[in-house]
């Protein structure tokens, strides 16, 4: 094993890369997390998860099905992703064709709380603690509020 995992962390079915560390209570199952990595303690991330080298998910942050996070992106606490915009769509259809994908491009920073809808989240974009992103946001821009508005283009 070439990564740290917390005794109380749960890892199954995952590939886990080389310097990564998965901190107390975590929940990892079917997902790949690349090397260097931070996962901070009670972090779920979902099956069909892509994540990069040397990201941050900081404690109590849920990562859903279908997410691909970039390299170098930073992930506040408490950041929630969604894939199912009209739940629960699987428990009503038996489906998953309704859930939609979400990308976070490498360098960008979300703030802690926020909630992030199926979007695109820009290459070194910056998203406010506490907003709620129901569109993609570009790149290199700051945005905030619920619903997220840009604010500052970097």
């Amino acid at each position: 094993m070439n990564f740290f995992k917390s005794k109380t962390a749960i890892v199954k079915d995952a590939t886990i890369g080389k310097g990564t560390k998965i901190w107390e209570y975590a929940n990892i199952y079917g997902c790949q997390i690349g090397d260097g990595c931070n996962i901070g303690s009670y972090v779920e991330i979902q099956n069909e998860v892509t994540i990069g080298n040397n990201v941050t998910i900081s404690t109590h942050s849920f990562i859903c099905s279908l997410v691909t996070i970039e390299d170098d992106v930073f992930v506040g606490h408490g950041v929630m992703t969604i894939n199912d915009i009209k739940p629960p769509s699987y428990k009503r259809t038996g489906s998953k064709k309704h859930w939609k994908n979400t990308r976070i491009k490498k360098g960008a920073v979300i703030g802690s709380n926020a909630t992030l809808f199926p979007v695109t989240i820009g290459e070194n974009a910056e998203v406010g603690a506490g907003s709620v992103v129901t569109k993609n946001v570009p790149d290199n821009c700051v945005v905030a509020g619920n619903p997220a508005k840009i604010i500052k283009q970097k």
